[in-house]
């Protein structure tokens, strides 16, 4: 049975397009309005409020938690100071990804780990021998998502301590004890609050009632989708297959292949698939992660050939589209769409390393009226999107 968020009391009386999607158990709103254009716009032009509690959590405290996370994900665990937060990826053995979320250091020998998909098994069977304590805390913290360029003066208005890029503080908002990291998922100025669970509502109802003089909105899953996708920022089992879950060698991706080679601290003496991965350092990845922009003019003239004006995707698509170079496939795209901000067709694709270049013209399969075409289309640089007050 499906599972609601401790935030569901005040989310299913505003959804009034009583549309859900499934995510890891839970149920959470795709929008709140009959179309997700305005919260998709509040998220650029004020502050989005997004409910990301199916996310898992994970609590790893004791002596050697530093450790383990430090063998277990790419980054170095051991340098991170108390109140960083970490994005990062884990590998198996063959230096292929299993997963990706954030590492945040709560204390000296505590920290604080989210992911996409269940971790518990894979961080015990790694801690053996280790002293420390792991427990899944997914149930019991509620999180909320404040992005937008209005949601630091949200905050501020509550009393939040100021923090820089991917920092996180201990804080009180109206008498709720809270944590708020700076970080998020949309590319944009924003914040995750972490809570426990039974003060869910009231954090809600505050963060709701300080951000309506700003012109704050709840928003679904749809909207963060486009924004994800303007920020350059891949989805599991969307844009790449879990380790866990690749049926054959293809469908797996190392941290190179996914444009995360900044995160992979080959400097740490030990963790989790090193070997594999100096070794594909050494050589160079076959895959590339990639931006595309699609050529506007060469769409427009596939759909006049048909008596027809452009059509674009109301919502970002979630699918494999083949991309072509020089008339052989280079790659596909695995998500995309329109963006409205920056009036483009953009998508996140995986091409091979010798098509990978910024500038490479490809050809994108589009179908028009039920007929497959190419249209015209460039490797261009990720993200598509970078305000500076992403990290002012």
């Amino acid at each position: 049975m499906l599972k609601t968020t401790p935030f569901h009391e005040r989310t299913a009386a505003l959804c009034a397009s009583h549309a859900w999607r499934r995510w890891a158990g839970h149920i959470v709103a795709s929008s709140y309005e009959l179309t997700h254009e305005r919260e998709y716009h509040v998220i650029r032009t004020a502050a989005a409020l997004f409910d990301v509690s199916p996310l898992y959590k994970y609590l790893v405290r004791g002596r050697d938690a530093a450790r383990l996370l430090d063998l277990i994900v790419t980054r170095n665990v051991l340098k991170a100071e108390v109140g960083q937060v970490l994005y990062t990826p884990w590998c198996d053995h063959a230096g292929k990804v299993i997963d990706d979320g954030t590492v945040a250091r709560l204390d000296e020998n505590l920290f604080r780990m989210t992911s996409a998909e269940p971790n518990l098994r894979w961080l015990q069977d790694n801690a053996a021998g280790l002293a420390v304590d792991i427990a899944d805390v997914s149930e019991s913290i509620a999180a909320l998502s404040l992005q937008g360029p209005a949601a630091w003066s949200i905050l501020q208005s509550l009393g939040a301590p100021p923090l820089k890029y991917f920092r996180m503080s201990s804080a009180s908002l109206r008498g709720i004890p809270v944590q708020i990291s700076r970080t998020g998922y949309t590319g944009d100025l924003g914040f995750e609050i972490w809570a426990d669970r039974v003060q869910a509502v009231p954090l809600w109802d505050a963060l709701m009632d300080a951000g309506r003089a700003y012109g704050i909105m709840p928003a679904g899953m749809l909207a963060l989708d486009i924004a994800r996708i303007e920020a350059g920022l891949m989805l599991i089992e969307v844009d790449y297959v879990p380790a866990r879950k690749a049926l054959i060698a293809s469908q797996l991706s190392s941290p190179f292949e996914l444009d995360l080679a900044w995160t992979v601290n080959l400097g740490k003496e030990r963790f989790i698939g090193r070997e594999a991965l100096d070794a594909e350092k050494a050589c160079g990845p076959q895959w590339q992660f990639v931006g595309i922009e699609l050529e506007w003019n060469s769409l427009e003239r596939l759909y006049a050939e048909v008596g027809l004006a452009t059509r674009l995707p109301s919502a970002a698509w979630r699918m494999s589209v083949p991309l072509y170079a020089d008339g052989e496939q280079a790659g596909y795209a695995t998500s995309g769409g329109w963006s409205p901000l920056l009036k483009k067709y953009i998508a996140l694709a995986h091409l091979r390393s010798q098509s990978a270049a910024v500038g490479t013209a490809l050809e994108m399969e589009i179908t028009v009226e039920h007929r497959r075409k190419r249209a015209n289309a460039t490797v261009v640089k990720k993200p598509f999107f970078d305000p500076p007050r992403k990290k002012a």
